[in-house]
């Protein structure tokens, strides 16, 4: 059977923010220093710029169809598809995806954050905090 479509607004593989952060250490996790997490940023930037161009290209193409035309399921497919290849893309580079256009580069203390379109990885949240907690890195 094919697997399930995704949501839009659940990628694949996401962590909750509050997920637990594992006593012992995870050897297939990926701990970023500042520096390599800001080597690996125009990479990522460049992804996620084309996903959300291409995204945003399908969805203006939903948006005017009507509710009842065929193609619709296509296209939602087809939009689901760039998220979840942008997901999972950044994944094999060991960034942790977040949410739409947003993503974790874990640091073993914490996550340095980056959501598009920030021109720069400037910010730090710890494993607890989420999003709402960050704070700009000095």
């Amino acid at each position: 059977a094919p697997p399930p479509r995704l949501l839009i607004a659940d990628p694949p593989r996401l962590l909750p923010y509050n997920a637990a952060v594992p006593d012992q250490p995870d050897l297939s996790r990926k701990i970023f220093t500042l520096h390599e997490a800001r080597e690996l940023l125009p990479t990522v930037r460049q992804l996620t710029e084309q996903a959300v161009h291409a995204a945003a290209a399908l969805a203006s193409r939903l948006q005017h169809l009507p509710e009842d035309d065929p193609a619709r399921d296509s296209l939602g497919a087809s939009l689901n598809d760039v998220v979840s290849g942008w997901a999972t893309h950044l994944q094999d580079l060991g960034v942790e995806v977040k949410g739409l256009w947003l993503v974790d580069f874990d640091n073993g203390d914490g996550y340095y954050c980056w959501a598009y379109p920030e021109p720069s990885l400037s910010h730090y949240h710890g494993y607890e905090d989420g999003f709402a907690g960050r704070m700009t890195i000095q």
